[in-house]
């Protein structure tokens, strides 16, 4: 039998252990330890988690509507309630495309789509730096696979040439803002590769953008035009949506397909409705918040323009890391901002590569420029 105790103790004196933090939240502020701290660490980009005004109009339609709080079944057996349709309807017809399907979660989607298309003839060509949802959905699929160098659609040119004829087909799985670096994929580029192929598709995740980029926040599809492009467009609702769940942008035909086949989907009890209303409900004033995102982009581009040299250089967007290499120097760093009154966590190893060790901040709309400005004074002392 393994020897646990020791495996947590090679992980503490390698600075790799983990513990889930005990923390309040108080609007864009952590309480922790009798500290207040700003939130640097957050996904809720545009800031809606906070918004009382909101919530409490929501839940007074919610009162209206009667609708539960759980579902209590799978949506192949008792679960699927009209709200479901109605917002799958709904995303479909805001993106241009033929059909949209709700997931219970990003990492469910991307641990489900990819396992239920892909089989030994299917060559899954993914970028380097994919989340592990998407890294897992891959080996769960047993479709042999190949990972180009981050963004390195030359080399992808060159694989697509060398294999996609040997495949049934081929699936290019990739990301539109990378989540530890912050950069973003151009979707164009991929988009003309994939067309030069006839049995490539292009399965592209906007968990990072979905809310913040684009003129009516459809993400960076939306605003490198080629949304209607993209095979495959999955997206989260639990970070700038401030809900939860997932969706992915498709075929009528592949949407019936997965509903026939996508194990996670098949096998676990649906969201509740009242989740899927608040979605819902934010999804149809997402074209409103332009100020939200217009703040998001402005505090960005600053703390971007402040840590050039230390990693702003490699982002282009809300997710900005400031590497800082070694395990040790990166956990101690956090916790000299904590102690300061920001509230900012380190990355270490394997979530990044090995002497990446990082602080990744995350804004949102509720930063405003003044605490950009006391931080950076803080991390160029």
């Amino acid at each position: 039998m393994k020897d646990y105790n020791k495996l947590l103790n090679d992980l503490k004196a390698s600075g790799g252990l983990r513990h889930l933090p005990e923390v309040a939240h108080q609007s864009i502020y952590i309480e922790k330890g009798g500290q207040t701290m700003l939130n640097l660490s957050s996904n809720d980009y545009l800031g809606l988690a906070a918004r009382l005004d909101l919530r409490n109009n929501f839940l007074d339609r919610l009162r209206e509507s009667g609708l539960p709080l759980s579902s209590t079944s799978s949506r192949l057996l008792t679960g699927n309630y009209s709200i479901y349709t109605e917002l799958e309807q709904d995303m479909a017809d805001r993106f241009g495309r033929e059909a949209c399907l709700l997931f219970n979660s990003g990492y469910h989607a991307n641990t489900g789509i990819l396992p239920a298309l892909a089989d030994k003839r299917t060559l899954i060509l993914a970028d380097k730096l994919v989340h592990a949802s998407i890294i897992d959905g891959i080996l769960l699929s047993n479709a042999p696979f190949r990972r180009f160098r981050h963004n390195d659609y030359g080399q992808l040119e060159q694989l697509l040439g060398k294999e996609a004829a040997d495949y049934e087909q081929v699936i290019i799985a990739t990301e539109s803002i990378f989540s530890m670096d912050g950069d973003v994929g151009d979707l164009r580029r991929l988009v003309s590769l994939k067309k030069q192929y006839p049995n490539v598709m292009l399965y592209v995740d906007e968990a990072h953008a979905i809310g913040v980029r684009g003129n009516n926040g459809l993400g960076i599809a939306e605003e490198q035009g080629c949304i209607k492009e993209i095979d495959l467009l999955v997206g989260t609702f639990g970070k700038a949506f401030a809900s939860m769940g997932a969706y992915l942008l498709c075929s009528d035909t592949i949407r019936q397909y997965l509903i026939n086949t996508m194990r996670p989907l098949i096998f676990s009890t649906a969201l509740p409705p009242a989740q899927i209303a608040w979605t819902k409900y934010l999804f149809d004033l997402l074209p409103s918040f332009d100020k939200e995102r217009e703040q998001l982009r402005t505090t960005s581009r600053l703390l971007r323009e402040q840590l050039q040299g230390h990693g702003g250089e490699i982002s282009d967007s809300h997710i900005v890391p400031y590497i800082i290499g070694e395990n040790d120097a990166c956990i101690a760093k956090a916790e000299e901002l904590q102690r300061k009154g920001f509230y900012c966590l380190p990355v270490r190893p394997p979530t990044v590569p090995q002497g990446t060790s990082r602080i990744r901040f995350s804004l949102t709309a509720a930063v405003d420029a003044e605490a950009i400005n006391n931080l950076s004074s803080l991390l160029n002392k």
